[in-house]
């Protein structure tokens, strides 16, 4: 069995609003923030369990301020909305990457069917 691929490269794009990932396969990819957020390795946003994920709403828009290296196998993604909880491992990214198209149609089919929206809620700035 072979290992995971790794990354020889990770770029925070600010005005993008996207972390680019390069593995040592020759795959890239570009991550948006918003997709990184509302897929978050975190108990916040997975639940505990199967069946327990927790929908995330009102996230188009926000932003990475921080990419933090954990050890030598994940990264911590510091978002503008506070969330800063779930490691990024290798393998979850390149996951995430490889089934993006995939996973963010799922993500938009589950809004959808909550009556829910990637906007963030208007009243809860006022």
């Amino acid at each position: 069995m072979s290992a995971a691929p790794l990354p020889v490269e990770i770029c925070l794009h600010a005005v993008s609003k996207t972390l680019e990932v390069g593995f040592d396969d020759g795959r890239r990819f570009s991550l948006p923030a918003e997709y990184l957020r509302v897929r978050s390795p975190s108990a916040e946003v997975r639940g505990h369990g199967v069946g327990n994920e927790i929908l995330q709403t009102g996230k188009r828009g926000v932003a990475i301020l921080s990419v933090e290296q954990v050890g030598h196998y994940a990264l911590r993604l510091v978002f503008d909305d506070g969330h800063r909880n779930g490691l990024y491992t290798w393998e979850y990214l390149y996951e995430l990457g490889t089934r993006q198209s995939e996973y963010w149609q799922a993500y938009l089919t589950r809004l959808d069917e909550a009556g829910a929206s990637r906007d963030p809620d208007p009243s809860a700035f006022s």
